[in-house]
C-alpha cells in the first residue's frame, strides 16, 4: 500500500512540475502587450524601416500573414478592405512569404493595395518575426500615432469602438 501511494506522489509532483513548465511558457510567449513600443519594421534587411508613427493622428493596422495560412490570408484582407475605407485607419500589412512573386499574385487575387502591403522572405529567421512573437501564429496590431500598441488580434467590432472614442 505504502509503495503505490509513494507511485500517485511521484506522478502528482511530476505532473505538477510539468504543468508549471507549460504556464511560464505560455506566459512569457506574449511578451508585446499594449502600452509598449511597437518594435521597428525592418524588412528583408532594408536600411530604411517602415514608419509606425502617424503624423495625422490615425491608428495602424499592422497585419501579418502568408499565402500558406488561409485564415491569415483571409483576416489580412477583410482588414485591408475595412481600413481602405475609413481614412483614420493606416493599414501595413507584412506578407511572410519565401517568394515575392507569390506574395504579389496573392496581392491581386485579394484585392489588396499594393502600397500597403510588404513582404519578409526571410520567415521565421525575421527580426520582425522575433519581435512580434509570430511563434504562436499571425496576429494583428492596433497602434496608436505614436506608435504604441493599443490592442492585438481585435475584430472588426472592437476597431470601430476604438474610432468611436
Amino acid at each position: 500500500m505504502i509503495k503505490s501511494v509513494k507511485g500517485v506522489f511521484v506522478v502528482l509532483v511530476f505532473s505538477s512540475f510539468l504543468s508549471l513548465s507549460f504556464e511560464k511558457e505560455s506566459v512569457s510567449a506574449e511578451r508585446l502587450v499594449p502600452g509598449d513600443q511597437a518594435p521597428e519594421l525592418v524588412l528583408c534587411n532594408q536600411v530604411q524601416p517602415l514608419s509606425l508613427h502617424d503624423a495625422a493622428g490615425r491608428y495602424t493596422l499592422l497585419s501579418f500573414w502568408a499565402s500558406y495560412d488561409a485564415v491569415s490570408r483571409v483576416q489580412n484582407a477583410a482588414w485591408s478592405h475595412l481600413a481602405g475605407q475609413d481614412d483614420r485607419v493606416k493599414m501595413i500589412s507584412v506578407s511572410f512569404d519565401r517568394y515575392a512573386s507569390v506574395c504579389r499574385a496573392s496581392i491581386r487575387q485579394d484585392g489588396l493595395s499594393e502600397e500597403d502591403c510588404h513582404i519578409e522572405t526571410e520567415g521565421a529567421g525575421s527580426a520582425v518575426f522575433q519581435a512580434y512573437h509570430l511563434e504562436q501564429g499571425f496576429k494583428n496590431y492596433l497602434l496608436d500615432c505614436e506608435g504604441k500598441v493599443v490592442a492585438m488580434n481585435i475584430t472588426p467590432k472592437e476597431l470601430d469602438s476604438y474610432l468611436r472614442e
